[in-house]
């Protein structure tokens, strides 16, 4: 791994739930020898994308990270956008909505808006998802560009739950199936007890960039909710992509998008 690979390592060990972390932790769960995460460390600190807490001498996230997001979004203002739409779907139907935005083959959760129920499902702000065994995944690949479907697809396809599909012709069943109804549904897939819905949001050339899902308990789940919801999140995805100046790409019925985006047109 290069150095600027071993220090974005480092970065992404901070999460909602852990946002501090000391030297040692940091080199064990990097794989890295102490002398080496100091050194990488230090060059981060002066870059201001890490800082270290003075009376805890643990490490945290720097302020240099904030001013790289708003330069981004001024030019890309995804969650600026994305956000308030959410919050309309939360309280519409009583459930938590999340968002994310394709990179580097997953899908990257950047928006959440939890339910205001105590039985609710529970998501992270930077949880990666994956293209498979996901609501979200699926919508995604069900829009996205052939290229980006194909190489996730010839992949391996681990198994999350008892219910994950992890088969190629598996995915590609529900792949076909989200693009013919414009949303897809997912039950249990990535976290038993869970379902959800989810609709691609799009980019200027119409294909998506990301998608906006709707998590709820599985136990408040039927046919017709998931319908609501589904309907729901597609309006609410077509929101964002509008604001975004995306455009819903016209590719014909659900097989043949299916078809088309997974031969890598």
């Amino acid at each position: 791994m290069s150095t600027v690979g071993k220090a974005v390592s480092l970065l992404e060990l901070f999460t909602l739930a852990e946002p501090e972390i000391g030297l040692s932790e940091l080199a064990r769960n990097a794989g890295l020898d102490k002398a080496t995460t100091r050194r990488l460390l230090v060059a981060l600190i002066n870059g201001r994308l890490v800082e270290q807490e003075p009376r805890s001498r643990r490490y945290r996230l720097g302020a240099g990270l904030s001013r790289l997001a708003r330069i981004r979004d001024a030019h890309f203002p995804f969650v600026r956008v994305a956000a308030p739409v959410a919050r309309a779907l939360a309280l519409e139907t009583g459930e938590t909505v999340h968002v994310s935005e394709f990179s580097a083959g997953a899908l990257l959760t950047v928006d959440v808006a939890l339910s205001a129920k105590a039985n609710r499902v529970n998501v992270d702000v930077g949880q990666v998802l994956p293209l498979h065994g996901t609501a979200s995944g699926i919508a995604f690949l069900s829009a996205c560009d052939g290229a980006a479907a194909d190489a996730y697809l010839g992949g391996p396809l681990d198994k999350f739950t008892p219910h994950t599909v992890a088969s190629r012709e598996g995915v590609m069943e529900a792949v076909r199936a989200a693009a013919a109804h414009g949303y897809s549904r997912s039950a249990q897939g990535y976290e038993e007890g869970v379902h959800s819905v989810a609709a691609p949001i799009f980019g200027a050339d119409g294909r998506a960039i990301g998608t906006l899902a709707v998590a709820s308990p599985v136990s408040r789940i039927d046919d017709a909710v998931a319908v609501r919801q589904g309907e729901a999140a597609v309006r609410a995805a077509r929101e964002i992509s509008a604001g975004l100046g995306g455009e819903v790409a016209r590719l014909g019925t659900g097989s043949e998008r299916a078809n088309f985006i997974l031969s890598g047109n």
